[in-house]
């Protein structure tokens, strides 16, 4: 069991970090597509907090870490449609990707680590 708490691992702040600009944000699109774009990002971005929270203390991180990764994908796709639409500012889904990308980064990262062992 591991002696430190979920809080510590960067790629869960980072990801909580885009979570505090991601949830207000999607608030904000038209009311004719909150219900379709934007609880479906809403409920990946929260299945990543969850797949983390998952792999920290599960002994099989691989899997739910490649799961985390897979619905990053998904988010980065809807956000893209979404900016394509103009639900999203041209900043807006720039800042967005950047986070994405750094938290990508660093699953890819955790999961390269955990394939080593």
């Amino acid at each position: 069991m591991p002696t430190d708490s979920i809080e510590d691992l960067p790629v869960f702040v980072r990801w909580m970090e885009f979570l505090k600009w991601l949830l207000p944000t999607t608030e904000k699109f038209p009311r004719r597509v909150r219900f379709t774009f934007a609880d479906r990002i809403n409920t990946l971005a929260l299945d990543v907090v969850e797949d983390l929270v998952e792999a920290r203390y599960s002994r099989e991180k691989r899997e739910i870490l490649k799961r985390a990764n897979l619905r990053l994908e998904k988010i980065r796709v809807l956000l893209r449609l979404c900016h394509q639409e103009a639900f999203l500012s041209k900043d807006s889904f720039e800042y967005a990707i950047r986070k994405m990308n750094d938290t990508g980064r660093m699953l890819g990262g955790w999961i390269k680590q955990q394939e080593k062992k």
